[in-house]
């Protein structure tokens, strides 16, 4: 486990391990979704395409899962990222009033 994952506390560990295990559903659906396509399931190309596209941006972002690690940033604000979650503002540099 890496010191960033380390420094959780239970509650974003179970976040994370939640949506991980929810990824690998997704992607197993989508595998069999996959499987059961023949070529004239697409015959709009666009819809192809788009499946394509968002297949590589998941593998691109997979691939550089490690790379992020490495750029030491903090891991409460990576673990509330993945998660869709705001990270918390040092005091002082919030959002200013209108």
């Amino acid at each position: 486990m890496s010191d960033e994952f380390d420094g959780l506390d239970a509650m974003e560990k179970a976040g994370v391990g939640t949506t991980l295990n929810r990824c690998r559903a997704l992607a197993s659906k989508i595998g069999n979704e996959l499987r059961n396509k023949s070529p004239e399931h697409f015959v709009d190309k666009l819809s192809l395409a788009d499946v394509h596209a968002s297949l590589e941006r998941a593998a691109e972002v997979l691939s550089t899962v490690k790379g992020r690690q490495a750029r030491r940033t903090s891991g409460r604000q990576a673990a509330g990222a993945r998660l869709g979650r705001r990270a918390r503002r040092p005091s002082g540099r919030g959002r200013r009033s209108a």
